[in-house]
């Protein structure tokens, strides 16, 4: 998946929760989970976009040596 493609779906999954937790204050969300799951998602994505730039950072190293 290419980093564009991944921060969309960190921009979407934010958005996500976001709309979740306003149906939990105004009692509106039946599955609490959910809020859970959305925070995961977006650890999810947040550490491959990590893992990614580390990466990068280790090539540009190795490329200077």
């Amino acid at each position: 998946m290419p980093d564009d493609q991944l921060k969309q779906e960190l921009e979407d999954a934010h958005q996500a929760l976001f709309n979740l937790r306003f149906q939990a204050a105004t009692r509106q969300l039946a599955n609490n989970s959910e809020v859970a799951k959305a925070r995961k998602r977006i650890a999810r994505v947040r550490t491959l976009l990590k893992e990614r730039e580390i990466l990068a950072e280790i090539d540009a190293a190795a490329g200077k040596e």
